[in-house]
């Protein structure tokens, strides 16, 4: 390793840069060192009171919206036992249906099921919504209605891409029966 170094050194003999900088050069680098470290931003004492306003309220904000994002609302099953019932029906039957889905998932309807539960994962959110506003509402019938059309729509939108992927499998089983032929 030493002789490779040595060696590489007569190699580049005479190309090394070996002049000095010229007289009062480190002089004039403290004199300009001097003039960056002098100069400090100017901080006006206002400007900490109007971060610290702006940290508060965003705060507050903050707050406010965990507070509200996490306020549970009322299910159907708290108002009584025959909304009870009728929250677990839909609920099962909803799961049946998903199970049924994902039986029947395959990488050609895979983007016609994604779309479909888009929209089931935004008849969620509107449920959600919903739960806490009946809360607020002291159980309104209105309210209460429109769980339960949540819940229809939502079942309706799986049906409806249940039949959508068996006619997709029957067109699929038709073209393959054509080409045997």
């Amino acid at each position: 390793m030493k002789d490779k170094l040595e060696q590489r050194f007569r190699e580049l003999e005479g190309q090394f840069d070996i002049e000095e900088p010229k007289l009062g050069h480190f002089d004039r680098f403290e004199v300009k060192l001097a003039r960056q470290t002098t100069k400090q931003p100017k901080w006006n004492p206002n400007t900490w009171k109007w971060l610290a306003i702006a940290a508060s309220i965003a705060l507050l904000f903050t707050l406010g919206l965990g507070n509200y994002s996490t306020k549970q609302g009322l299910e159907l099953a708290d108002v009584s036992p025959k909304m009870e019932e009728t929250q677990s029906f839909f609920v099962s039957t909803i799961q049946q249906e998903i199970e049924n889905i994902n039986l029947k998932r395959n990488a050609d309807n895979q983007q016609i099921i994604d779309d479909a539960f888009k929209q089931l994962n935004k008849l969620e959110e509107n449920y959600k919504k919903l739960t806490v506003e009946l809360d607020d509402s002291d159980k309104d019938k209105r309210i209460i209605y429109a769980m339960i059309a949540n819940f229809q729509q939502r079942i309706e939108i799986l049906q409806s891409l249940l039949q959508q992927l068996d006619e997709i499998q029957q067109l699929k089983n038709n073209i393959n029966d054509e080409k045997i032929i």
